[in-house]
């Protein structure tokens, strides 16, 4: 709330207080480390935080990108938090398999790191115990939802109606789809997994319409005008000079 937001503005700018139900003030000298998932900026265009506030807080910002900014790091984290669950549960340590590590890298984690860490826990409680591996099919539906359609026997089935030709094209397009947002969009780690040059996938991927097409055009450089020299004007011829008469 706006008056709350107050309040903690005074306290930061005075560095003082006065407790509840007292009446004597109390110096502090803290240091306020303060966390947010929201966008300041822009509940500060809508009055619903102050900005005064939020420049006495924003001394020393520091941007921390969501998951799906750094798929690279949900691999980790997954066989972390499973390892943690695996052994506050008491129970043996199962392993993902590359399917299921695919999936949850291509998931967006609107939640980031608490709903991975979630997810993970919830798939522990509900598996068997004797379980040894974790698969794409032990995984939430809303994980698994980007990647479902290539383990669908559905989506066998529509491509079974297809030419050949077509059908490698739509299965292509939907797998290196997920392997690029599994990698971030980074076209030589994506290379790398698929076992493909760089070159090559960037030609395949260009070919499937995957990779937006840049303008090769320069942007036109405005400049001043120059402004005109004007010409100089000629000097005018010398005089001649009288000869004197003896």
């Amino acid at each position: 709330p706006l008056h709350t937001q107050a309040k903690i503005l005074r306290v930061l700018t005075e560095q003082r207080f006065t407790r509840v139900g007292g009446s004597q003030q109390v110096s502090v000298d803290v240091r306020i480390v303060s966390a947010t998932a929201r966008n300041l900026e822009q509940l500060i265009r809508e009055g619903h935080f102050r900005e005064d506030l939020y420049h006495r807080l924003a001394v020393v910002p520091v941007v921390v990108p969501g998951l799906a900014e750094r798929r690279e790091d949900i691999a980790p984290l997954a066989r972390h938090f499973l390892e943690v669950q695996a052994r506050l549960n008491g129970r043996p340590q199962p392993r993902f398999t590359d399917a299921a590590l695919a999936a949850l890298q291509a998931y967006d984690w609107p939640g980031n790191v608490r709903q991975l860490k979630n997810v993970i826990e919830r798939v522990l409680i509900f598996c068997d115990p004797r379980t040894t591996e974790i698969d794409v099919d032990m995984l939430p539906p809303e994980v698994t939802s980007r990647t479902a359609s290539l383990f669908d026997p559905d989506h066998d089935l529509a491509l079974m109606a297809l030419p050949l030709k077509e059908a490698r094209e739509a299965f292509e397009r939907e797998y290196l789809k997920l392997q690029i947002t599994r990698f971030s969009g980074n076209i030589s780690r994506t290379a790398q997994f698929v076992g493909m040059e760089r070159s090559a996938l960037h030609r395949k991927l260009k070919a499937l319409g995957l990779l937006p097409g840049r303008s090769r055009c320069r942007k036109p450089v405005h400049q001043a005008p120059r402004k005109m020299e004007e010409p100089e004007a000629e000097a005018p011829p010398p005089l001649a000079t009288p000869i004197p008469t003896p």
